[in-house]
């Protein structure tokens, strides 16, 4: 019995398309396309790929691919390399199976630093308060 349920949770899981978009401040501006404009043009359009990827493939895919990572309590980054450049854009999910991207940072240590969650987690609160 409990293996069907594990495989139909699996299979709730693997077939789960998601569609990723960034958070937008009040002015419009975006603290994802900021980052995208200040990467070379190869790690931008790695980054989007996997991105896409992500989105076509879904999130069972991804996490096994090593694309995606959770990272905290609904906070969880995708994972791009182009040589010794190490991107990473953070995001979190809305509602069903759309996902926000907050922000984007080039990974220079092991660890994910905890000030770039807390910046996902921040830009994560400012954006559900300016929805009410």
């Amino acid at each position: 019995m409990l293996s069907k349920i594990h495989q139909k949770v699996k299979t709730t899981y693997m077939d789960n398309k998601v569609n990723f978009d960034y958070v937008t401040r009040a002015d419009g501006s975006s603290y994802f396309e900021e980052f995208l404009a200040s990467i070379p043009v190869k790690d931008q359009a790695k980054l989007l790929a996997t991105i896409q990827n992500v989105q076509r493939l879904g999130l069972y895919t991804a996490e096994r691919m090593e694309w995606i990572k959770k990272l905290d309590k609904n906070v969880y980054e995708i994972r791009s390399k182009v040589s010794s450049n190490i991107q990473r854009a953070i995001y979190f999910q809305d509602e069903g199976t759309c996902y926000l991207i907050t922000h984007g940072f080039t990974k220079k240590e092991n660890k994910t630093p905890a000030r770039e969650i807390m910046k996902a987690k921040r830009i994560r609160r400012e954006y559900y308060l300016s929805r009410k």
